[in-house]
């Protein structure tokens, strides 16, 4: 049995610094040396977010990292999850249950505050009870000094978990020494003492001009530099953050099925298209003009937090005109979740459940009607879709209920395994669902494909096998760049 480790955090200088993906990278590590680590961050921003197998909803960074760590998901491993509604408001999910929509005021005010502690804390007791060690990320950066007093996932976190902290500094975008120096030199001595190390992530050129500055930085910090972490493109980790957009490709090619989602404003789980951007018969790309839709032989609607907002915002920029015109000329409509409500012919949401708009008529493809509800349904599933014999997989996360227009003939895309029916098929180019993944199943990519390539030889990625390639290439990576015997002698000590 392995010596029992001290919980270590992984916390920024600032916003995207790479903890999320060095928090999967160290979970590996800790597997691959014998351990039983499993991830943890008591709260998270994010809009793409995943079922675990008891049917709750956790963010999909900690549904990452636990697969890195070759263990199953589970809420206590992201007990808060904030889904933002809009630029003020967020939906609350609770160990894994909605529980209301606050703005950012509200959530951040004093009172109640200690509730919400409780819980996150005792999520991680319960986490650290069973794996070893604790692999946990922080949120943002550790030096807003203002929102201490109310900060439930930085260091007021690692003092309860006793917690070696990590910070992570992204060189790439510059100013490393200040944000490093500044960041351990705003907290208080106590915070300052459970800084054991920095990380810089990112790094491009030649390392051996970066030395002196190493040096610099421990002298300056007291602390040492665990490792600098070049920047790589050519491992594939799904991202959770949707800044990850701004460097997907945005323009269709000439030689490959062009296949555009439409990038909506509350855009929501885009880690959906993940095997189909690395199919070699596909060009995917993200795109909200005009001109890039009608050049597309597959329009791909996506998730969305605020149907109802992006359904208005599709009708106000021409877009909703575009996708209509798109399919009229031949070229698949394919709804996910949000997506799917907005191809039906009307959106309504009487109680208010995502915002101020009441209704709106959908863009009419699909002879459904959605009506939001309070109540989410979460959870993963088995499938077959049509009457193909392949046993597919996938997850639901979503508000409200979509049903057939009366009097319509309404044929289901899918059938469940517990016999339920999710989703509409009008015709191999118009069909939508509500299962998350579905598009990580190549029986069903083949046939969103057929039309376009025909029943083509093609090497099929197996993709299962290939995130766990990913896992152990991006372990790899760090291990080589990482002073790990240092770090696992920092998590041994003060015992």
């Amino acid at each position: 049995m392995k010596k029992k480790l001290h919980p270590v955090m992984l916390a920024g200088t600032g916003s995207d610094v790479g903890k999320s993906i060095m928090a999967a990278a160290l979970c590996r590590i800790f597997k691959q040396d014998g351990y039983t680590p499993a991830p943890f961050k008591a709260q998270n921003m994010a809009l793409n977010s995943y079922a675990t197998p008891e049917g709750l909803e956790i963010g999909r960074a900690q549904a990452v990292q636990a697969e890195a760590a070759g263990v199953p998901c589970h809420t206590d491993m992201n007990p808060v999850l904030l889904k933002p509604g809009s630029d003020l408001t967020a939906q609350v999910v609770l160990n894994g249950r909605p529980v209301g929509n606050q703005d950012a005021s509200d959530y951040f005010r004093k009172e109640g505050r200690e509730e919400l502690r409780k819980e996150v804390h005792a999520a991680f007791d319960r986490l650290a009870a069973r794996y070893n060690p604790i692999v946990m990320e922080g949120a943002g950066s550790i030096s807003e000094i203002n929102l201490r007093e109310m900060d439930l996932v930085n260091m007021p976190m690692a003092c309860h978990a006793d917690a070696d902290v990590i910070l992570v500094a992204d060189i790439d975008r510059g100013g490393v020494f200040a944000s490093v120096y500044g960041s351990v030199m705003l907290q208080t001595p106590e915070d300052r003492a459970r800084i054991k190390g920095v990380i810089i992530n990112k790094f491009r050129g030649d390392i051996r001009l970066f030395e002196p500055g190493i040096e610099m930085l421990e002298n300056l910090c007291g602390i040492p530099v665990l490792g600098v972490i070049p920047y790589y493109r050519d491992i594939h980790i799904d991202e959770e953050d949707s800044v990850v957009l701004d460097y997907k490709r945005m323009r269709a090619v000439s030689d490959k099925v062009n296949i555009a989602v439409v990038l909506l404003r509350h855009l929501s789980n885009f880690t959906d298209f993940n095997l189909l951007e690395r199919d070699e018969r596909v060009h995917l790309y993200y795109t909200n003009n005009i001109d890039e839709l009608k050049k597309a032989d597959i329009i791909l609607l996506p998730g969305s937090k605020s149907t109802l907002d992006d359904l208005y915002e599709l009708r106000r920029n021409g877009v909703a005109q575009a996708i209509l015109h798109a399919h009229k000329e031949g070229a698949t409509v394919m709804g996910i979740c949000g997506g799917f409500q907005l191809m039906g012919l009307e959106v309504h949401d009487p109680q208010g459940v995502e915002g101020d708009i009441r209704h709106l008529p959908g863009l009419g493809l699909l002879p459904v009607i959605t009506t939001m509800q309070g109540e989410k349904v979460t959870r993963q599933v088995s499938f077959h879709f049509l009457d193909h014999a392949e046993t597919c997989r996938g997850y639901e996360i979503h508000m409200g209920e979509t049903r057939p227009v009366s009097g319509a003939s309404v044929s289901p895309l899918n059938k469940l395994e517990d016999g339920k029916e999710d989703g509409c098929f009008v015709s191999r180019k118009c069909m939508g669902s509500y299962i998350h993944g579905i598009l990580d199943n190549r029986a069903f990519i083949d046939y969103l494909l057929e039309p376009y390539v025909g029943k083509t030889e093609h090497t099929a990625l197996d993709y299962p096998t290939y995130k766990e390639e990913q896992y152990d290439r991006l372990a790899a990576h760090v291990r080589s760049h990482l002073n790990l015997p240092l770090l696992y002698q920092i998590m041994s000590d003060n015992d």
